[in-house]
């Protein structure tokens, strides 16, 4: 099958997460800045969950680029990374509502944790139907990024007990990392692009 039939349905999904994430946000009753003051940790919960759904579409879109056909098993494994992603309004909610609480900031690096395992699973259904001198194994290399991002949510969820602002820190840090597509990818499609032209 096509990968495009895949890519449609995934924007698809990413886009009602994004919508039900926003439909969170509660307008306050008194016309006042003073009224925003207890919004802010919703309001700035929404813009990291935002920001990484937003890097995991644009990963995917760079993504399946390299892949012309998909497999059940990579049916499969995207409908994973969709189930995780489809959590995120639901941790980012409870995280906001209760002003980064522990235990709430903890479950946010889980589902945090679960998303880059399920993309990791899905690059790895992708590889083994291309095998190893496909596009995809030549353009990812090693995965250094993915292997310091699930190392990084690994130590940030227990942190989230001791210091929820370090958790904190860490997944914006993450975030950071990814903000930029994947240029491996960007630099191989560019590539096939410029040979079969």
């Amino acid at each position: 099958m096509r990968s495009s039939r895949l890519e449609a349905f995934s924007d698809g999904v990413i886009a009602i997460i994004i919508t039900i994430m926003v439909l969170e946000l509660r307008v306050p009753h008194e016309p006042n800045a003073g009224a925003l003051a207890p919004l802010l940790p919703v309001f700035l919960s929404y813009i990291l969950s935002f920001t990484n759904i937003g890097i995991y579409w644009n990963n995917h879109h760079h993504l399946m680029h390299l892949v012309p056909e998909v497999d059940g098993a990579i049916l499969w494994a995207n409908l994973h990374l969709l189930f995780w992603l489809s959590l995120m309004p639901f941790v980012t909610a409870w995280m906001g509502e209760n002003h980064f609480a522990s235990l709430p900031t903890a479950l946010y690096g889980v589902d945090l944790l679960m998303c880059g395992t399920a993309y990791y699973i899905l690059v790895k259904a992708i590889l083994r139907k291309q095998g190893p001198d496909g596009p995809l194994a030549r353009a990812i290399g090693r995965g250094t990024k993915e292997r310091i991002s699930l190392v990084a949510y690994l130590i940030a969820i227990p942190s989230a007990f001791l210091r929820p602002w370090i958790a904190g820190a860490l997944y914006i840090l993450v975030a950071l990392m990814w903000l930029i597509p994947d240029s491996r990818i960007e630099r191989s499609v560019n590539a096939q692009r410029a040979g079969s032209a």
